[in-house]
């Protein structure tokens, strides 16, 4: 088996132009999940995910696989809209935040409660530690 490492400052596509390596790097999400949230939630899909715990109603935990340089990552949550029930939700990361998860929580609008929902989504933007 041979290791090796490229090293390259640009890359470049056939017809497309090229690109500084540095807006790959800097610019890539560093951890990514698509997550059901009724029930057992488990995740459908995601990059830099190990695990996803059920706080209660509409609150979970995302942990990280591996972890960012430190807490001053940009977090994207976003909720499928529930045409069912015709409420709409609130997401939002919830908690201090950490290197290592992001915890996040769908309020109903104009309600003091949570609610589950089937169809959650975070990407994470940041420094890989």
């Amino acid at each position: 088996i041979m290791a090796g490492k490229i090293v390259a400052d640009t890359l470049e596509h056939s017809t497309a132009g090229s690109v500084d390596t540095q807006y790959v790097v800097n610019g890539s999400a560093k951890a990514w999940a698509t997550l059901d949230g009724t029930g057992t939630i488990a995740f459908r899909d995601s990059f830099n995910h190990s695990s996803s715990t059920d706080n209660g109603t509409g609150d979970y935990t995302f942990t990280f696989t591996n972890a960012l340089s430190n807490r001053n990552r940009c977090v994207n949550y976003t909720i499928n809209y529930d045409e069912g029930t015709g409420r709409p939700y609130v997401p939002t990361e919830i908690g201090t935040p950490s290197s290592t998860t992001s915890r996040v929580d769908n309020s109903v609008s104009n309600s003091p409660s949570d609610a589950d929902c089937e169809d959650c989504y975070l990407t994470v933007h940041g420094d890989l530690a």
